[in-house]
């Protein structure tokens, strides 16, 4: 059958348009959508997404060139469909470590002046902890527990 007839029967609302149009261009838009989605069970539900575009888009609309036409009804619904996989799929896992990441950009909510009192309180305090005797660290080491 030839495009014009095809699309006729599409005005007509004639639902033989839909075979007409699965055996002219069946395995044509089923090659667009499978090289997108390398999956034959999605590209096959894009296909007949594609005839009830079709279905839709003629009335008003009554294209030149049929392949072309049902080509970019494929094509569109097949990259829409790899789109919103591939977006599931984006950052299984990974939002834990982006989150560790910016952990170090987040402020902290101290002022400079009060960071750099707290390194200089640890300094002191570790300078002072270096200079006691060890005993006097560890006052219990030799109690005996009953």
């Amino acid at each position: 059958m030839e495009d014009y007839q095809i699309v006729d029967l599409y005005w007509k609302r004639d639902e033989t348009a839909i075979y007409e149009t699965d055996v002219k261009y069946g395995k044509y838009c089923f090659s667009i959508s499978y090289n997108i989605l390398h999956d034959s069970q999605k590209a096959e539900e894009c296909v007949n997404d594609t005839y009830w575009g079709a279905w839709n888009a003629m009335p008003p609309h009554r294209p030149a060139f049929l392949s072309t036409f049902l080509g970019k009804i494929t094509r569109r619904l097949s990259l829409k469909r790899w789109r919103d996989q591939s977006a599931r799929k984006r950052g299984r896992g990974m939002q834990v470590f982006s989150l560790e990441e910016l952990e170090e950009c987040i402020p902290s909510g101290k002022s400079i002046d009060e960071k750099m009192e707290t390194q200089m309180l640890t300094g002191i305090l570790d300078d002072f902890l270096e200079g006691l005797p060890v005993d006097l660290l560890h006052p219990f080491r030799d109690v005996q527990l009953p």
